[in-house]
């Protein structure tokens, strides 16, 4: 009984992995309606959710506002509104079905134009109608997607980014639930994958295209192909200096957000508006490429140079920094909260959205220091002192640990880079 049990508890095997898509059928055709007839037929368990006609009022309602605070006219005018929209078909022909294959969900939606001015109509008029519209038909490339997927989420609830590109090539894991949001159900699934799954429970209309070997030398051209903007949240520094040679070339602009404790930074290179700017404003220094391109460099090594010179010991937040001497000791890697990735996905959607809307935004760096907004007497002249001290004593005892682990490897002298 026991073996029987044990064979039963094997974990599935997995057949192909397909990537996720909605499937829409237009009822107003017959050959849709077969279709729909056959997936009914085939999956009699589907779940159908028709709200077809609160959308109609809704959308009525977002286009006639001042009709909201006079029920009874709005009421009587919508009931003329909706014989005229429904004309001589049927109210299940209007519109589109769509079916979430993943949910075994089938959906009675408005059209795109309907669906996004419903979707989007609280955004009015912090987001107006005409910005919405390009920040909507954008492309957008995002490059990793830990602090990536609080981003697409992100872009995507205020309507942004129609057309995405999602490149990562990692599996989501258990150590990912404190800062993706995800499932257990989902263990095992290609970050890509999932990604778009929630992103088409937002907008079925998305048009994703998917990376799921992430960024390599093999699709990066694709990967840029017709991009607006792009997103670098992976960790591989070879890649980000390769996404930036690509931008510069192209003249797309790079935005880029890290996790600092509670909190956290953002960069901004727009390369399309500065065929100057320096890869990472120079605070990797001008040798960056040749410092690491077709390099085999350790991976601590690799953490020393992101955490000194693209974000900076300046700037770190103090339990940041403790955990970092941890590293190897009680902890195996850079630590990140779940609060810092979605503080980041709101900060560069807003920036993405300001860059492809034409507004003001600056070139360089902002620090969202929650520690700043939060902790009494964070930036008094007495704590940043005292900071400056820490940072100081910090940085010494973290090149130490660096170089202790390359003599241990053999690596070169064991000095790490200036």
């Amino acid at each position: 009984m026991l073996d029987d049990l044990s064979n039963r508890l094997q974990p599935t095997k997995s057949t192909a992995v397909v990537a996720p898509k909605p499937v829409f059928f237009d009822l107003k055709q017959e050959a849709d309606q077969q279709k729909i007839k056959d997936l009914l037929d085939q999956k009699p368990h589907t779940k159908i959710i028709d709200t077809y006609a609160t959308q109609l009022k809704e959308l009525f309602v977002l286009n006639n506002p001042a009709l909201h605070v006079n029920p009874p006219e709005r009421d009587k005018q919508f009931e003329q509104h909706a014989k005229e929209h429904y004309g001589q078909q049927e109210p299940w022909q209007a519109g589109k079905w769509v079916y979430l294959s993943w949910r075994h969900i089938l959906l009675h939606i408005l059209d795109d134009d309907g669906y996004q001015q419903v979707r989007t109509g609280r955004n009015r008029n912090i987001i107006p109608a005409d910005e919405q519209t390009k920040y909507y038909h954008s492309t957008i490339g995002i490059a990793g997607l830990s602090v990536g997927n609080s981003v697409a989420l992100s872009i995507v609830l205020t309507g942004g980014g129609k057309h995405l590109k999602l490149a990562d090539p990692d599996t989501l894991e258990l150590t990912n639930l404190n800062r993706i949001r995800g499932s257990i159900s989902e263990l095992t699934e290609p970050k890509t994958y999932m990604a778009a799954r929630q992103i088409y429970e937002l907008d079925p209309y998305a048009d994703i295209t998917f990376y799921p070997d992430g960024l390599t030398e093999d699709n990066i051209n694709d990967f840029f192909d017709g991009l607006d903007v792009v997103i670098d949240e992976i960790d591989q520094l070879g890649m980000k200096i390769r996404i930036r040679q690509e931008a510069k070339k192209r003249k797309i602009p790079v935005v880029m957000a890290a996790d600092n404790g509670d909190s956290g930074i953002l960069d901004i290179e727009r390369h399309d508006l500065d065929d100057n700017i320096p890869y990472f404003h120079g605070r990797a220094g001008e040798d960056i490429a040749e410092q690491v391109l077709d390099k085999n460099l350790p991976l601590p090594l690799i953490g020393q140079m992101i955490g000194e010179k693209l974000i900076g010991y300046d700037v770190t937040e103090p339990r940041l920094q403790e955990s970092l001497l941890e590293i190897g000791k009680t902890i195996p890697t850079w630590p990140q909260l779940g609060g810092a990735a979605l503080l980041n996905g709101v900060i560069v959607s807003a920036a993405v959205r300001k860059i492809l809307t034409g507004q003001p935004l600056i070139d360089n760096r902002a620090v969202a220091s929650v520690s700043s907004w939060l902790i009494p007497d964070y930036d008094s002249p007495a704590d940043v002192k005292k900071r400056a001290k820490d940072t100081k004593e910090f940085t010494k005892q973290y090149n130490a640990n660096i170089e202790a682990f390359l003599k241990m490897i053999g690596w070169g002298n064991a000095s790490s880079p200036s």
